[in-house]
């Protein structure tokens, strides 16, 4: 399987699930955002690669309106220039409208993530010869107010199924780029990968997450992220200074 056949089964499996209070929106940005997300996947996903990083799911101000996994506006556009036109969810949240490449509002995971490759690779073909950057699971969770609900944080029942669909596209993908190292970008991540991936002969690992949740992660997350990946054995270039587009949030590392 291709990575379209992997995205065309795994937007299908998702579809058939149904999620209960407290979550009230689910929007699957592999369906409406398809089209910035095929640019993604045409430009920097042809063939294998050595590293595979993995996050959890989209967030509602970077994939959820670009359709790229981190997928800050500014870093999708103006750096790895990818911009298409994005539809809307089947139901939408009048508090997280999907606006596509007009959202105003920058996604700090996202910024700091490529904010990071930019830093350290300087261009898109230098980090994606080496790395391919996927989600785990391609589905938002929204609240009735407008709160975001992560995969974990799903009642035992609708997550397993979840889970199973996700692991089979994890494999797929797997399967699909061949890589040496498979890293969880959060503990969730991790944890997944641990379990979908335990009989492949791949080295499993795991990075702290960008979110600017997370008081570590606040506190120099590009040079933590590098520290780990070395200890892991994954050669990196050395830093060089950011210059140009896109604009950085306080707290991003570049």
């Amino acid at each position: 399987m291709d990575l379209a056949e992997i995205t065309d089964t795994l937007v299908r499996d998702t579809g058939r699930l149904r999620f209960g209070p407290p979550v009230r929106y689910v929007y699957n940005p592999l369906d409406y955002a398809r089209g910035p997300y095929e640019l993604y996947i045409q430009r920097f996903g042809q063939s294998k690669r050595d590293v595979l990083l993995v996050g959890m799911n989209p967030g509602p101000w970077g994939m959820a309106q670009t359709g790229v996994p981190f997928g800050d506006v500014s870093s999708v556009r103006d750096w790895l220039g990818i911009q298409a036109a994005v539809g809307t969810p089947t139901e939408e949240h009048p508090k997280r409208k999907v606006l596509g490449f007009a959202c105003p509002r920058g996604e700090v995971s996202g910024l700091r993530l490529w904010g990071w490759v930019r830093q350290t690779f300087v261009t898109p073909k230098r980090f994606f010869k080496q790395f391919f950057v996927a989600n785990y699971c391609p589905l938002v969770f929204l609240e009735q107010t407008g709160r975001n609900r992560t995969p974990d944080k799903l009642p035992t029942r609708e997550r397993q199924h979840l889970l199973a669909a996700c692991d089979r596209a994890l494999r797929h993908t797997v399967d699909y780029f061949q890589p040496r190292y498979v890293i969880g970008v959060g503990a969730f991540a991790a944890s997944r990968i641990r379990a979908a991936l335990a009989r492949y002969d791949v080295t499993l690992g795991r990075i702290l997450h960008p979110s600017p949740a997370s008081p570590r992660a606040n506190r120099g997350w590009a040079s933590i992220a590098s520290a780990q990946l070395a200890e892991l054995g994954i050669r990196l270039p050395a830093a060089r200074r950011c210059s140009g587009p896109p604009a950085h949030t306080q707290n991003d590392d570049c």
